[in-house]
């Protein structure tokens, strides 16, 4: 049971494969939870055979992910299953504070509910993914000033009170790469990374099959390396992060005399359809991100590094560039420089992450899922 919940579904012989039972007892015990009505199957084809695929029965209950980045809020609403029943995406004013937005998050999945006639009791737990560090003792971002109207405040305390409901929060770039690592574009590799590259740039470590988070949850902030002696000021304070180069607030800075003002999303549409200066930006943003990501790849040797985020919709003007710079310098063997590849869930890797890491919360008994 542990097994299906941490992957979503698997089929028997992944099954047997990861618990280490035989093919025989794997296929009794589906078996007998299938028939109480715990686990539901169906038939799939794996390399060309027919399998049977087994995943969480979707009447156990429902699971609701939320995703704040900068500028834009999504909310999904799944069963235990991971089937997405709704969704709604909207968003947020520049200067978006804690308690507004969590009350908004409480009206929004009400809302949802009535539209799918469920209720809060089925809801079993509720993830949220912050653009920031979060502290894993106290639920706080863990670094103060990077996501203003947000310090000092215990999210999933506050917003467990108003839905009645346990709720747990993570940085959104570690629920993006468990989201990868378990159905999209990682998965099957025991060590990738996952760069969220959008208006700030953090990256989701997993390493032997495990997010890593590092001492009180601050590993990622990837944004935060410091590539250049003296370089910008960044919102952290420091000189020369590569966020204040890189970043989607640098590249609208440097467009913005010769094109005025614009959204990030702007900016990629105009480099797609073929403006010189939007497109040299991109360019440029994934030249330096390619650099320190080199470094990352220098020291944890992934196999798989995930490109997401808004600006990762410019496709290969920006991983291109990406690609190339951990090329020429990644130290490794032959082939095993690590394979970088556009995000396979989207922009929704986070806000599925967020459903991922509520039911990793649960347990599973033989009739129900019980916090």
């Amino acid at each position: 049971m542990n097994a299906v919940t941490r992957h979503g579904g698997l089929t028997q012989v992944e099954l047997a494969g990861v618990t280490g039972l035989s093919a025989a007892s794997v296929s009794n015990i589906v078996k007998e939870l299938s028939t109480s009505g715990v686990l539901h199957t169906s038939r799939t084809t794996q390399n060309g055979r027919r399998a049977q695929y087994v995943t969480l029965a979707h009447a156990l209950g429902l699971i609701v992910g939320v995703h704040f980045s900068r500028r834009h809020m999504r909310i999904a609403l799944t069963d235990v299953a991971q089937t997405v029943v709704a969704e709604n995406h909207v968003p947020l004013a520049k200067d978006h504070r804690a308690d507004n937005e969590l009350d908004r998050v409480a009206r929004m999945v009400a809302d949802m509910l009535e539209s799918v006639s469920g209720s809060l009791d089925e809801v079993r737990s509720v993830g949220i993914a912050l653009p920031t560090s979060v502290d894993s003792k106290t639920g706080m971002t863990a670094r103060s000033g990077l996501l203003r109207g947000w310090d000092g405040v215990p999210v999933a305390d506050v917003l467990s009170w108003r839905l009645g409901r346990p709720v747990f929060v993570d940085n959104a770039a570690n629920l993006a790469a468990l989201a990868e690592h378990r159905s999209g574009a990682s998965r099957g590799r025991a060590d990738s990374v996952y760069l969220d590259i959008g208006d700030g740039i953090s990256a989701g470590l997993i390493i032997n099959g495990q997010l890593f988070r590092g001492f009180s949850g601050g590993a990622g902030e990837f944004g935060h390396t410091v590539i250049r002696d003296n370089g910008p000021l960044c919102a952290c304070g420091t000189r020369g992060c590569l966020e204040a180069i890189a970043g989607g607030a640098a590249v609208l800075s440097n467009l913005r005399e010769s094109h005025g003002a614009m959204k990030l999303t702007d900016v990629v549409v105009r480099a797609i359809a073929g403006d010189a200066g939007c497109a040299r930006e991109i360019v440029n943003a994934g030249r330096s991100i390619g650099v320190a990501a080199a470094n990352l790849c220098n020291l944890i040797a992934p196999e798989r590094l995930v490109i997401g985020g808004e600006l990762a919709r410019a496709g290969e003007l920006l991983i291109g560039p990406i690609r190339h710079a951990v090329e020429r310098a990644v130290l490794v063997s032959e082939g095993s420089l690590p394979n970088i590849v556009p995000a396979e869930l989207g922009e929704r890797s986070a806000v599925l992450g967020a459903v991922v890491f509520a039911i990793d919360q649960l347990s599973v008994t033989s009739a129900e899922i019980v916090a």
